[in-house]
């Protein structure tokens, strides 16, 4: 099994592996290229996000800075909207459905290590070997939510459709449909039409 096998298998995986590696600076590359591109000039900007993302609908909007790690683990359905400063730490997949807000300063993480530092550091890493141990679990957001800003969604987490997301949230749990839920840890407040 491959290490980028491993990753989208949500096993530990060693993140300094060559062919992630590759993925990660192809990344930041093509970000960096997108960043020099003009505001007016979406066509351009789209055409250098579809070589990024796994998948991007049409009328994907997204505001600079962006952040992630590989881009080609990230899904985004037609008609989202991303807000300046967002951090995917794309390690497993995003997947993000239609008709999407998603607020400024909104983190998605999928790599997890183990709490315990005897458990988490490599003794004697060898040559390129990540010197602590990695997995990643995938994050999903269905259609037609709102992530308010600030918020941060935590490894594992599915988040349903017709969801909004109060600004400030840790979202640590599962969010079915048609839900209002904010907070630190984020609880669910209220059902939406």
């Amino acid at each position: 099994m491959t290490e980028k096998e491993k990753l989208l298998a949500g096993e530990f995986y060693n993140s300094r592996d060559p062919e992630l590696l590759e993925m990660y600076h192809q990344a930041k590359g093509l970000i960096q290229k997108w960043s020099k591109v003009s505001s007016q000039n979406s066509e351009e900007k789209f055409s250098l996000l579809k070589l990024l993302f796994g998948f991007i609908g049409k009328g994907v909007w997204i505001e600079g800075p962006f952040h992630c790690d590989y881009g080609k683990h990230i899904s985004i359905g037609e008609n989202t909207f991303i807000n300046t400063n967002a951090v995917f730490l794309d390690c497993n997949r995003i997947d993000i459905g239609k008709n999407v807000l998603i607020g400024p300063n909104v983190q998605i993480y999928t790599a997890t290590h183990p709490i315990s530092a005897t458990e988490r550091i490599v003794q004697n890493p060898e040559p390129n070997q990540a010197p602590y141990k990695t997995k990643a679990l995938p994050v999903r957001i269905g259609d037609n939510c709102w992530i308010g800003g600030n918020t941060i969604i935590l490894p594992g987490i599915t988040i349903g459709n017709n969801v909004t997301v109060a600004a400030g949230s840790l979202v640590t749990k599962d969010i079915p449909d048609n839900k209002l839920a904010m907070g630190s840890p984020a609880k669910i407040i209220r059902d939406l039409e």
